[in-house]
């Protein structure tokens, strides 16, 4: 009989209820315990589960009570490091959202502490799982359009949502939208690419929104729009252009792959658009042929977050890394490197130059 995976969830937010949701439709998987210091958001994910959890308020006695054998930490940005520290006394596996910090600084120091950590440590990067998006990553790994040497990411969506105590309003607590929101495309690009990036050029600025908005007596800095160009070693061209005040798009998200042979494009609905499916097309130069496929979600997986699926599948290879003793999807260089390229961006928008990735001592 398979051994069910015990998760407690530290952050019960609006991630880690979008967790709670996909974990319920595991087999030999089930929420045991959550912590947070918000009893909104508790009473919020209790209407959630099926079966009683225990619940705490500090997840220091979460580590104590020895109930998990699998901790998700979805807590505000700013407080992972800190919370990293302490549940790493546990030993259990680790599921990290992104960022996993908000500096390169606190990844580097997180990624030396857990060298010799005995469980799996993963970094969720839920565009990887994405069905669509693996599908495409498949294609250009197989070489499909011969040598990829452009790749375009567009995510045209809505402003960042409420969360408690507004705390995404701020870089200093979320590292900026650039690596609050945007470090999972460029986990995208370099695991697309198959190489490490040299330089960074962004352009961008907060245009629209949340500026009539005050916290503190503070208005909010995040930026809501740019354009980011990542050069990679391979000679691969990655940009980004993310826009945060383009509600009213069908498809959040689209992806472009050009290579010597051909392209691929593909897109993700968006959550509001109720649309489950999505199509792939891939269009040769020589042979002027194009093939279009349509790939669809399972409406009850579709309907467990705002992740086009993929959460679900995050969630089923995190525990087969688990079962199988084996190494992470989505190891901890790979969120630090990610880190690494939004904070470069973020940085060349701020001081307008080219940033060399050499900067940060990778």
């Amino acid at each position: 009989m398979t051994e069910t995976i015990k998760y407690a969830i530290i952050g019960a937010g609006c991630m880690g209820q979008e967790h709670i949701l996909n974990i319920e439709l595991i087999e030999d998987a089930e929420v045991v315990a959550l912590c947070d210091t918000s009893e909104q958001s508790i009473e919020e994910s209790l209407k959630l589960l099926d079966n009683e959890v225990a619940i705490f308020k500090d997840y220091t006695d979460l580590i104590e009570a020895n109930i998990a054998n699998a901790f998700i930490i979805a807590t505000p940005n700013f407080t992972h490091i800190d919370v990293l520290k302490d549940v790493m006394k546990s030993g259990v596996h680790l599921l990290i959202e992104k960022p996993l910090c908000t500096t390169v600084k606190d990844c580097q120091e997180f990624e030396k502490l857990a060298e010799n950590y005995p469980g799996v440590i993963w970094t969720a990067m839920e565009y990887r799982y994405m069905p669509p998006v693996q599908r495409m990553i498949n294609e250009i790994h197989n070489n499909t359009i011969g040598d990829l040497k452009m790749l375009s990411i567009r995510e045209h969506r809505f402003p960042f949502l409420h969360k408690v105590d507004d705390w995404n309003r701020f870089a200093v607590k979320t590292g900026g939208t650039l690596v609050e929101k945007c470090c999972h495309f460029f986990d995208l690009m370099r695991l697309i690419a198959k190489s490490e990036p040299v330089k960074v050029y962004a352009s961008g600025n907060q245009d629209v929104n949340h500026l009539d908005e005050t916290y503190d007596g503070m208005t909010p800095d995040i930026l809501d729009n740019a354009f980011v160009i990542v050069d990679f070693d391979n000679g691969v061209r990655a940009l980004l252009d993310i826009c945060m005040f383009a509600e009213n798009s069908e498809y959040q998200e689209e992806l472009c792959a050009v290579g010597t042979i051909g392209k691929i494009e593909t897109e993700v609905p968006s959550n509001a658009s109720g649309i489950t499916n999505s199509d792939i097309r891939i269009g040769m130069r020589v042979e002027q042929t194009a093939l279009k496929e349509n790939i669809t979600v399972d409406p009850k997986i579709h309907s467990a977050g705002h992740h086009h699926g993929s959460t679900y599948y995050e969630h089923t290879s995190f525990i087969k890394a688990i079962r199988n003793n084996t190494k992470p999807e989505v190891s901890l260089n790979d969120g630090l490197v990610a880190v690494a390229i939004g904070e470069a961006a973020e940085q060349s928008i701020k001081e307008g130059r080219v940033v060399q990735m050499s900067e940060f001592n990778l």
